[in-house]
């Protein structure tokens, strides 16, 4: 095993590994299922679901980025963003890649099932393939909706945190879902603008590659719109109060303002500014969620 993992990445150190989890975009992952695990109750997470729980859906979130490395190494090395990723650099070989993928999924898997449910593992399971294979290995190539199908892969997180918890789905797991997936367009294809040029050079059928600019900056302000929309509903369904109510509302509103600043083009470096803000958004209205659960406001 060692040999294989040394494999044409003699080089390759342990943060290559890591790189090739994409820890960011992992973290944020956490945040929303640690949300999940804690909205699923009040009466405490036990500290094994907690720790165990959370670190199989990383694992397993982990060997689904490596898997990605993998697919898309080719593209990585043309594209200015990806270029000194490990597998583009040759610093990680890709047998070794796909070996250390399989490890972290079978270790992933193993943690939740032990430690939490069946049906937390297996959602996570199906997450994991719904990005590495169905996203990554078809629909990327395939459509420029790639991300909207796709997305449902990556908004699973709060799902498997509440699923992890109590063992059930039910509406709010399912809400929560619905609003990661509403934000997902918005938030890949700003970015997708700003790297327009580079996806048209390795032919990915990105939104702005296939129908241009504009057609692509008026869906991003309409998903916007129905976020705001969705963002408000766990208010609707009594599942939150007052302060993640007015969170929502200024949250939405803001990342409105960007897309509509993106549309119009009045700000420079616009789309790179939309994406970032739309990372940060998501980070908040997501612990708002929490300190509504536990901290309501009450009139």
């Amino acid at each position: 095993m060692a040999t294989l993992l040394s494999e044409r990445g003699a080089q390759a150190s342990w943060r290559d590994y890591l790189e090739l989890t994409k820890p960011k975009v992992v973290l944020l992952m956490l945040i929303t299922s640690l949300v999940g695990m804690f909205l699923a109750t009040r009466a405490g997470v036990p500290w094994t679901v907690l720790l165990f729980g959370n670190l199989g859906i990383a694992l397993c979130a982990g060997g689904a980025a490596a898997i990605n490395h993998v697919v898309d190494r080719r593209i990585d090395s043309v594209m200015a963003r990806t270029h000194k990723r490990p597998l583009a650099e040759g610093r990680v070989a890709p047998g070794a890649a796909i070996l250390f993928a399989l490890l972290l999924a079978v270790a992933g898997m193993s943690l939740l099932l032990t430690f939490t449910n069946a049906l937390a593992a297996w959602l996570t399971l199906a997450s994991l393939v719904g990005y590495a294979v169905v996203y990554t290995g078809f629909l990327k190539r395939a459509t420029p909706q790639n991300i909207v199908i796709g997305g449902l892969a990556g908004a699973a997180p709060p799902l498997l945190g509440w699923v992890a918890v109590t063992g059930q789905i039910t509406a709010e797991p399912l809400l929560l879902v619905l609003i990661i997936f509403a934000w997902t367009p918005p938030h890949f294809w700003a970015l997708a603008i700003h790297r327009k040029d580079e996806y048209a050079k390795v032919n990915v059928p990105m939104l702005p590659v296939t129908h241009g600019e504009h057609y692509t900056k008026v869906h991003i302000l309409l998903y916007t719109a129905m976020l705001l929309a969705v963002s408000v509903m766990p208010f609707a369904i009594h599942m939150s109060g007052v302060l993640y109510l007015a969170a929502a509302v200024l949250l939405g509103a803001r990342f409105l303002f960007w897309a509509v600043v993106l549309y119009r083009d009045s700000r420079p470096h616009a789309a790179i500014k939309t994406f970032k803000f739309s990372i940060w958004y998501l980070f908040a209205l997501f612990i708002a969620l929490l300190v509504d659960h536990y901290l309501p406001l009450t009139f």
